[in-house]
C-alpha cells in the first residue's frame, strides 16, 4: 500500500512539474502572497539556522530531500560547498536539471536514498512528509539520519495543521488531496524514535518573515503554535 501511495504521489509531481509555482499561487492566492514569497521565507531560515549552528555555510554539504522542481536552490546553491537534491519526481528532477545545471540532482524511489552514510552536513526537507505514507515515516527520518556526518544537522519544515488558513490552503490545493500533515509532537517523535538529539520545534510565518528583521520578529512567537507552518531541528549524534 505505501509503495502504491509513493508511486501515486511521483506520478502526481510529474504531471505538475510545469505549473507547480501557478498551482500553489491559486492555493494560497486569499493571503496575497505567493510561492515566491514562501520559497525566500524557507531559504532565509535555513541559512539562519545553518550559521548558528556550524557558524557558516560555505563549508557544508547539502541535500535537499524531496526537492520538486529546486525552487529554492538559485537562492541557496552559492552558500553551500556543495548542494544535492533527490526527488521520486523524474519529470521534476529534469525539469531541476535544465534549471540549476550547476546543483547535482538524483531520483529515488521513495525508500533508500542514493548515497553512502554520512555524506552530508545538512539534510533538509520542505514540506514533503506530508505526501509520504505514514507508514514510511520512520524510514523517512532514518534515511535522513543515515546520510548525516556525526553532528549533522538535520531540518524538516511542515504546514502546522493548528493554523486555520494553513488548512484552508492545502484542503483548496489540488496536490495536497492526500495529504497527512503531522502536527510538529509527531514530527519531533519520529526524529526521537530514530536516535537523534537536540530535538526542537519552532513555528514559524506568524508574521510576514521574508527578510532577517521580520524573522526576528517572527521569532518572538516561534514557541506559540501559531505560524502557518513549522521548523523541527535535530542533529545527528
Amino acid at each position: 500500500m505505501a509503495a502504491d501511495q509513493q508511486e501515486k504521489t511521483a506520478k502526481t509531481f510529474d504531471a505538475y512539474q510545469s505549473s507547480y509555482s501557478d498551482t500553489v499561487n491559486d492555493a494560497v492566492s486569499f493571503t496575497g502572497l505567493d510561492v515566491d514569497f514562501f520559497t525566500r521565507v524557507k531559504a532565509g531560515y535555513i541559512q539562519d539556522i545553518v550559521r548558528s549552528v556550524f557558524g557558516g555555510t560555505s563549508m557544508v554539504d547539502a541535500l535537499d530531500l524531496g526537492c520538486g522542481v529546486g525552487n529554492l536552490h538559485s537562492l541557496l546553491q552559492a552558500d553551500f560547498n556543495s548542494l544535492t537534491g533527490v526527488d521520486v519526481s523524474q519529470a521534476s528532477i529534469a525539469r531541476a536539471r535544465k534549471t540549476h545545471p550547476d546543483v547535482t540532482y538524483d531520483i529515488y524511489d521513495g525508500t533508500q536514498l542514493p548515497y553512502e552514510n554520512g555524506r552530508f552536513d545538512l539534510a533538509f526537507t520542505i514540506c514533503v512528509m506530508h505526501h509520504v505514507p505514514p507508514d514510511n515515516w520512520p524510514l523517512f527520518v532514518a534515511e535522513m539520519k543515515r546520510v548525516l556526518k556525526p553532528g549533522g544537522l538535520a531540518l524538516v519544515f511542515e504546514h502546522n495543521p493548528r493554523n486555520p488558513l494553513t488548512m484552508r490552503a492545502v484542503n483548496t490545493c489540488p496536490f495536497d488531496e492526500d495529504a497527512v500533515l503531522l502536527r510538529s509532537h509527531e514530527t519531533e517523535a519520529l526524529f526521537l524514535s530514530a536516535g537523534f538529539s537536540a530535538v526542537q520545534t519552532r513555528f514559524i510565518l506568524s508574521v510576514p518573515s521574508a527578510t532577517e528583521t521580520l524573522r526576528k520578529v517572527d521569532r518572538l512567537f516561534s514557541r506559540l503554535p501559531l505560524g502557518a507552518q513549522y521548523y523541527v531541528s535535530a542533529r545527528n549524534p
